[in-house]
């Protein structure tokens, strides 16, 4: 109702009659109001008047104050003018629907539009074209609301020694302001909105250095450098500020003074108040110095306590249930060549060097943590892989700082040679192994092994057939997969000691992710397929490798097709260490910058996954959601792979085109949707696969023609399963 409202009383006038019109007087609403017609008015939840009828409102209260207040009146909070005050507001009230809370609203933006009002008078008839005074006579136009005595006084006001020279400096300091407001009369109230309904957002409010940015991007749609220059600086303090703290984060990246009361980058009507931004007292000493102290209190006590649990158990805090590694490796005596590993937040090597197993050694004249020993880093597997120990004399806190130096590692998180780390087993949990038994297991392996090769190299090679078939829009029929791998594997899994505690590797070669890395797998990985639980990480990266080994490397698809780690790049490493991500993903663009590529990225939300397929050359981010979520529910992966695509432009040095820095395009994908809270990572893992059976770098809107389907059936969801036992089986993980 408000929409018709508005449109019948706020018609726009011609192109004729905006020239030959006179005051405004806002006719229309005080014939509105005649008819019966009330408006209403909008407010978002800062306070700031937004449409419908924002505009109109501000109009008539700008028609009201020039009826109401003289133009002499230099002073909004005289007492004098209480009375017309009054008036002004008894006539809002009469015109539009609006609560009385927003009275002081409506008389702050009078005055303010008064004293625009007396500005304009000043710089359109008493100043020349370069800004001297000008004795006119009173204008025809304003002679029904300005009387001559205040015209002369008005004009005599100007004349003042004192007033020109507080007018010189006023004008002198606004003439060249460093970023200039470009969005002319839409506030930031207004512009907000729109920004919110463009992006199609849930979110009621924006950021104020993503405001500011945008209220200084031009017709062109480029934002100058130097803007580009504050927001960046904005993204980095957003990371390490406290929400709490008073001081804005645009007032810092600026590093301007601010006065109390200011709210930098929101506009008018928005104050400390209204943001419910609490004013501090600055501590004094004495309180900075006992924060001081209780802190390091705490860190000290942290430190004992990590020191004392170092010797005691780690475990294995994968994605869903942590997997119990308490293994104690058996280290020899003297230097020894080994593997170097972390247990949290999942299980994994991150990096290799040397164990120095020697009595009384010290760490830089300092004795090791109970339970540690010295190691020299050679290799930094994950290079940003924190240090279980910073090293205070080389200030090195990851892995890769700390290659070429000595640090100190928790014994039973160091593995010698080759070995991989496996949980004891107590004599009641321990399972016979015979040699008859261990020979016969040989031999089933080796048959199972050939067969499930040759079988996959099958399937594999007729995938892109299947779906490619002549003058068919559906795939062709697929056989009911069955459950064969899933068994044979669950079988051989059992004569391992993996099902009480033992862990494997997965080599990840540096093709894959951009790094060489060796991927841990665990019983709980196995689970998650065999029982149809909600499959982690492991489960993905690996699934990937059989992507890569079967489907792209050998049809040349790694040409066209990539993949970031989803370890690396997921909604809990954005928030906490986002420079990480992006170094990362900005690295692997960089070394694909002259072909046109689309990357594949798993994405988890923190419960939740879903496929991002980014275009870095085109600048095209296509989002497929099991749970048709939109994107704009996870504001934080957007404004991070904008981020990166937008620096990824600029080391290219590519000119942008004229909606600059809105160019990035964002495409949701109506995929195949989840019918339970289980299947999302299956689904991800499906969207790649068909991508790549098609080898298409575009992903239509409606999703693709041969897979288009309401949802995936549990048939199409068993045949990723047994995709992914067939080539545990083939890697023969379970030796």
């Amino acid at each position: 109702m408000a929409d018709d409202q508005h449109e019948e009383v706020s018609k726009k006038v011609s192109a004729e009659e905006e020239i030959r019109r006179g005051i405004t007087v806002m006719r229309r609403v005080v014939q509105g109001r005649s008819r019966g017609i009330i408006l209403d008015v909008y407010w978002n939840n800062q306070g700031q008047l937004i449409e419908p009828n924002g505009h109109t409102l501000t109009s008539f209260i700008g028609a009201l104050v020039r009826n109401e207040i003289p133009i002499t009146c230099d002073d909004w909070r005289n007492k004098e003018l209480n009375e017309s005050k009054e008036k002004i507001w008894s006539e809002i009230k009469r015109c539009f629907n609006i609560e009385e809370e927003r009275r002081g609203f409506c008389m702050k933006l009078a005055g303010k539009l008064l004293r625009g009002f007396r500005t304009f008078l000043s710089s359109k008839f008493l100043k020349d074209a370069d800004g001297n005074f000008v004795d006119a006579e009173l204008p025809k136009k304003y002679e029904s609301l300005i009387s001559a005595e205040e015209w002369e006084a008005f004009k005599s006001k100007r004349q003042d020694p004192v007033f020109q020279r507080i007018s010189a400096t006023n004008r002198e300091r606004a003439s060249s302001p460093a970023y200039p407001y470009r969005k002319g009369r839409v506030g930031y109230g207004r512009l907000e909105q729109s920004m919110l309904q463009k992006e199609e957002s849930s979110e009621t409010s924006l950021p104020a250095h993503v405001l500011w940015k945008e209220a200084r991007v031009g017709k062109s749609g480029v934002p100058q450098e130097e803007v580009l220059h504050v927001y960046q600086k904005c993204e980095e303090l957003s990371q390490s500020l406290s929400p709490d703290d008073t001081k804005g984060i645009l007032s810092r990246a600026l590093d301007v003074p601010e006065y109390s009361g200011r709210v930098r980058g929101k506009g008018f009507g928005v104050t400390p108040t209204s943001l419910s931004i609490k004013k501090g007292k600055a501590p004094s000493n004495r309180e900075l110095h006992a924060r001081l102290e209780a802190m390091q209190a705490e860190l000290d006590a942290l430190r004992r306590e990590r020191e004392a649990s170092a010797s005691t158990v780690y475990r294995d805090a994968s994605d869903k249930n942590s997997i119990n590694c308490t293994f104690q490796p058996n280290i020899p005596e003297g230097i020894s060549h080994c593997q170097l590993y972390l247990s949290s937040p999942y299980y994994r090597m991150v990096g290799k060097g040397k164990v120095h197993n020697v009595s009384g050694v010290l760490l830089h004249t300092r004795e090791l943590p109970a339970g540690c020993l010295k190691v020299s880093v050679d290799i930094a597997v994950e290079p940003n892989a924190a240090l279980p120990y910073p090293s205070d004399d080389s200030d090195a806190t990851t892995v890769y700082e700390a290659v070429g130096s000595f640090v100190a590692w928790p014994t039973n998180l160091i593995c010698v040679g080759y070995e991989t780390p496996t949980k004891s087993k107590s004599k009641d949990n321990a399972i016979p192994r015979h040699t008859e038994s261990t020979v016969s297991r040989k031999e089933l392996q080796e048959n199972e092994v050939s067969n499930a090769s040759a079988q996959q190299k099958k399937e594999v090679s007729n995938a892109s057939a299947r779906v490619k078939s002549s003058g068919a829009k559906k795939t062709v029929a697929r056989k009911k997969p069955t459950t064969k791998y899933r068994s044979c594997l669950r079988t051989f899994l059992e004569m391992t000691d993996i099902p009480t505690g033992g862990v494997r590797t997965v080599h990840m070669e540096v093709g894959i992710f951009g790094f060489d890395h060796d991927q841990m797998i665990g019983n709980e990985d196995f689970m998650q397929v065999f029982s149809h639980e909600e499959i982690g990480v492991t489960v993905v990266n690996t699934y990937i490798r059989f992507l890569y080994d079967k489907l792209m490397h050998p049809n040349g698809l790694d040409v066209s097709f990539g993949f970031l780690a989803p370890a690396t790049v997921n909604l809990g490493l954005i928030l906490s260490r986002p420079h990480t991500v992006t170094e990362y993903v900005l690295r692997i663009l960089m070394d694909n910058k002259d072909a046109e590529k689309l990357f594949f990225i798993p994405f988890n939300t923190g419960g939740h996954w879903l496929l991002l397929a980014i275009n870095p050359i085109r600048e095209i981010v296509y989002y497929l959601d099991s749970l048709g979520n939109d994107w704009t529910r996870y504001p934080d992966m957007k404004v991070l792979i904008d981020t990166f695509l937008q620096a990824f432009r600029a080391q290219r040095d590519i000119q942008t085109s004229r909606r600059g820095a809105n160019s990035i395009k964002w495409i949701k994908v109506a995929c195949p949707q989840q019918r339970n809270q289980i299947d999302c990572g299956y689904f991800m893992l499906r969207f790649m696969r068909d991508t790549l059976a098609l080898g298409r770098l575009m992903i239509p809107t409606d999703y693709f023609e041969e897979f288009k389907c309401a949802f995936y059936t549990k048939d199409q969801v068993d045949e990723i399963k047994e995709e992914w036992c067939q080539f545990m089986i083939e890697l023969n993980v379970f030796s």
